[in-house]
């Protein structure tokens, strides 16, 4: 079967197998703009770029007939442009990135959507912030006129048993009810984004409404 072919039938798919409140993103890594467009054409509404330079490469031939989120770790030199480009930053776990992203915003008259990156498995080499330490981050950046929390984002760690990611998922989603209660002035929890392609079932039983799925859409990634 054709490529693109692939990709239509396995959109349509997951399209049809999800809950109609869970919003599919296609984690575009590495793929070609032909291959986001397939995914587009079977009814993808929005996709997900682990790095600036792919997403302007993408995005000049896509444009805004699509929701572009970012769900790579956001450098402070890249942030103008990810400000320019994204209508969603899914990745912010410190206050600095965030304070960054609030000047550039007000700058253009834009308040910027933002997720906050939970680091549910606690692991140091990887991103995001501890799952102790997300209420306060969310309280300090709410008081940035420019950025706009919108929820949660959390990846999980790797695991070979994925029953093994539900605790992380279940986790996140208590602190994201937490701080949904709290009603903390210009905070709108609405995204809750977990799971991926071999995770997302346990991730939607568990709350998710944004998943974030590659390989099951586009199929095993080229080596590059």
């Amino acid at each position: 079967m054709h490529r693109k072919e692939q990709i239509r039938g396995n959109v349509k798919r997951l399209l049809a197998e999800l809950p109609k409140e869970v919003v599919l993103e296609a984690a575009a890594k590495t793929r070609t703009t032909e291959e986001i467009m397939a995914a587009i054409e079977a009814g993808i509404t929005i996709v997900g770029e682990n790095y600036i330079q792919e997403a302007e490469r993408a995005f000049k031939v896509i444009g805004r007939m699509v929701k572009w989120h970012f769900i790579g770790h956001l450098q402070r030199n890249k942030v103008k442009k990810a400000v320019d480009l994204f209508d969603l930053i899914e990745t912010i776990d410190s206050f600095s990135i965030a304070e960054e992203i609030n000047r550039v915003s007000s700058k253009i008259g834009k308040i910027m959507p933002i997720l906050i990156e939970v680091n549910s498995g606690r692991e140091p080499r990887k991103f995001g912030v501890l799952p102790e330490d997300v209420d306060e981050l969310v309280v300090k950046i709410s008081a940035l006129a420019s950025v706009k929390i919108e929820g949660l984002m959390t990846m999980g760690p790797y695991e070979e048993d994925i029953e093994k990611s539900r605790l992380y998922f279940r986790e996140t989603k208590e602190i994201f009810e937490q701080i949904k209660k709290s009603g903390i002035p210009a905070v709108d929890m609405r995204y809750l984004s977990m799971g991926m392609s071999d995770s997302y079932i346990i991730a939607i039983e568990e709350g998710a409404n944004i998943v974030r799925v590659g390989i099951g859409i586009f199929g095993p990634r080229r080596r590059v």
